[in-house]
């Protein structure tokens, strides 16, 4: 019997990290709630909560890289983010490439909203967590690792 593993992603930002969940066996990414950053750092109690209530195997944060392929400016913040994940949780943490990751998440929440399938407004923290969708989709499509 194949068995899911459930998959936790991060957008990382310096207002907001966006929070997605998935499995590896239906290959299907959903929005959480999305973790403040503030002046002390990321929400850590809110993303306990998300690893606690989920139980996931790994974790995949999104790598910032700009047009041209290379390491946006953001780089080092999201590689320490993605170290204190793996030590905090004792998980292994995963980077993808997250180009554009926000720019195709804001558009398909949008035609989602113009469809009638979403009715209330987007907010920016909607879109960092269909950012962190978008993410684990590309994750589970074995697109973009970075090593």
């Amino acid at each position: 019997m194949i068995r899911a593993h459930t998959v936790l992603a991060f957008d990382f930002g310096l207002k907001r990290i966006g929070i997605a969940s998935g499995d590896t066996l239906t290959r299907q990414a959903a929005p959480r709630p999305a973790a403040a950053f503030g002046r002390a750092g990321p929400d850590w109690e809110r993303i306990a909560r998300e690893v606690r209530a989920l139980a996931p195997e790994l974790l995949v944060v999104g790598a910032p890289y700009n047009a041209a392929g290379g390491e946006g400016e953001l780089s080092a913040a999201v590689r320490a983010f993605a170290a204190e994940l793996e030590r905090r949780f004792s998980l292994p943490v995963t980077l993808v490439d997250e180009r554009f990751s926000s720019l195709e998440a804001g558009a398909a929440l949008k035609e989602r909203r113009a469809s009638g399938q979403r009715r209330r407004r987007i907010g920016r923290a909607d879109v960092d967590s269909a950012a962190a969708a978008v993410i684990l989709a590309r994750w589970f499509a074995g697109e973009g690792e970075v090593r």
